[in-house]
C-alpha cells in the first residue's frame, strides 16, 4: 500500500491485520493519543479491553522539516533500534510487533499501565530503581553493540544498517552548533542575553564543544538510542521501558549516558527548593545510582565478555571507563545548554510559571552546563553531586 496518513479507522484495521491479539469478532475502536507534527499515535482497543499502539511517522513537521530534510526512513530506524536493543535487553524495551515500511508505521505493545517518567517526576512521584534499570539498559546495549564484542566487518555492517544522517544532522546542529552562536533557531528571552553572549564569546568552551561534536561525528562506538530523556522512558511499579528511538545511530556511548543524566538534572533543577516536598535529594541519588550501576555493569562485561584480545587489557578498560565518564559529563553539559537556550527548550522549563524562578534556573543550567563541559576531566561523581547540592 502506498503511503497515506492513517485515520483512526485505518489504524484499527492496521492493528487488526498485523496482530492476532484481538481475536475474531472483536469490536475495535481507535483513539488518537498524540500528534506532535512528527508522528501520530493511536491506541487501538477491542471490546474486551485488549489494546495495541500504532505509531506512524508523518512526512512534514511545521518546525523540524522547515530547517532539516527529514524522511520517513526514521520510522525504519526506530523499529530496528528498538528490536536490536530488545535482543540484548528485552526487559527494558517496548516490543515492536510489526513494521510497515511503505506506511512508515509501527505496531507496538501498549504500555498503558506505565507513566511517562517526565510526567511522574513533575507530579512529585519518586519511582524507585530508575538509576539501576536505566544504567543496566545502557551498559548492556552499549557493550554488546561495540568493538568489545563485534568483529570489524559485523560492526561496520551495523553502522550501515543504522545510518541515520538526517536526524544525526538535527542532533549535530541543535546540540553542538546553534546554542553557541546567534542562530535564528535558538529560544532566547531578552533577560538571558548577558549569559548567552558569554557562551558565544567563550573560546575555551567553544573548543571543548567542538571536540565533543567531532567525537559525535567520528566515534561510532555503539548503537545509541539517540534521544534518551525522561519523556522517552515509561515507568510503573514493575516495569521500566524505553521508547522513541528514531534518533538512533552509531555514536559515542557517552552521548546516551550524558543525555539521560542531563534529563535527570533538568528535573532536579526545576524543582523549587521551597516546595514542601522536594524531589532534589531523590533525583540526586538517582543520578549517582545510574552512573554507579552503568559503570559496574559495563566494567564487569568488559572483564568477562570482551572478545577482542587487544581490548582485554585491564588498564585499557580502566582508561576507557574513565573516558566514558568524562565524555558523559561533556555531553550532559551540551544537553543542558541546548535545552535552555536552543530550539525545543525543555518541557521541564516551560512548565515553570514563576518567571523569576524560571530565569534563575535558566542561569543555573547555563552555568552548570559550561562547568560540566570545560571541567569534565577534573570532575568526579562526588564533585557532581556536591555541585548539584549547592
Amino acid at each position: 500500500m502506498p503511503y497515506q496518513r492513517l485515520s483512526p479507522k485505518d489504524a484499527a484495521l492496521f492493528a487488526d491485520k498485523h496482530s492476532d491479539l484481538f481475536g475474531d469478532h472483536s469490536q475495535l475502536t481507535a483513539e488518537q493519543l498524540d500528534t506532535n507534527g512528527l508522528n501520530q499515535v493511536f491506541r487501538v482497543k477491542n471490546n474486551r479491553g485488549t489494546s495495541l499502539i500504532v505509531k506512524q511517522a508523518l512526512p512534514e513537521h511545521s518546525g523540524l522539516t522547515q530547517h532539516w530534510p527529514v524522511s520517513l526512513h526514521r520510522a525504519q530506524i526506530e523499529a530496528d533500534v528498538l528490536k536490536h536493543h530488545a535482543k540484548i535487553s528485552p526487559e527494558y524495551l517496548v516490543e515492536v510487533l510489526f513494521y510497515d515500511q511503505e506506511l512508515a508505521a509501527l505496531l507496538l505493545e501498549d504500555l498503558s499501565d506505565c507513566s511517562v517518567l517526565r510526567t511522574a517526576l513533575h507530579t512529585k512521584q519518586q519511582p524507585q530503581g530508575i538509576g539501576i534499570h536505566l544504567g543496566r539498559y545502557l551498559a548492556k546495549t552499549s557493550f554488546y553493540s561495540s568493538d568489545f564484542v563485534l568483529t570489524g566487518p559485523v560492526k561496520k555492517a551495523r553502522q550501515l544498517q543504522f545510518n541515520n544522517p538526517e536526524l544525526c544532522l538535527v542532533t549535530e546542529d541543535l546540540v553542538f552548533t546553534d546554542p553557541y552562536c546567534n542562530h535564528e533557531r535558538n529560544s532566547l528571552s531578552f533577560s538571558q542575553l548577558p549569559e548567552v553572549r558569554n557562551l558565544w564569546l567563550n573560546e575555551e568552551l567553544q573548543a571543548e564543544v567542538a571536540q565533543l561534536k567531532a567525537d559525535f561525528l567520528a566515534k561510532p562506538q555503539a548503537l545509541l538510542h539517540g534521544d534518551l530523556h525522561c519523556g522517552n522512558v515509561l515507568v510503573s511499579h514493575e516495569e521500566y521501558k524505553v521508547i522513541g528511538a528514531e534518533f538512533g545511530c552509531y555514536g559515542p556511548i557517552a552521548f546516551d549516558t550524558g543525555t539521560f543524566i542531563a534529563s535527570l538534572i533538568l528535573n532536579l533543577m526545576t524543582q523549587n527548593p521551597t516546595d514542601s516536598v522536594s524531589g532534589r535529594p531523590y533525583l540526586s541519588n538517582q543520578i549517582d545510582v545510574f552512573w554507579q550501576e552503568f559503570s559496574a555493569v559495563f566494567s564487569t562485561l568488559m572483564q568477562k565478555e570482551t572478545k577482542d584480545q587487544s581490548f582485554q587489557n585491564s588498564l585499557y578498560q580502566q582508561r576507557f571507563l574513565q573516558q566514558l565518564w568524562q565524555d558523559t559529563l561533556g555531553y550532559a553539559g551540551c544537553e543542558l545548554i541546548r535545552r535552555t537556550v536552543g530550539w525545543a527548550p525543555a518541557p521541564e522549563l516551560q512548565q515553570l510559571t514563576d518567571a523569576s524562578f524560571k530565569l534563575k534556573v535558566q542561569r543555573q543550567l547555563l552555568e552548570l552546563g559550561q562547568y560540566l563541559i570545560v571541567q569534565r576531566q577534573q570532575i568526579t561523581p562526588a564533585n557532581l553531586l556536591a555541585k548539584l547540592a549547592e
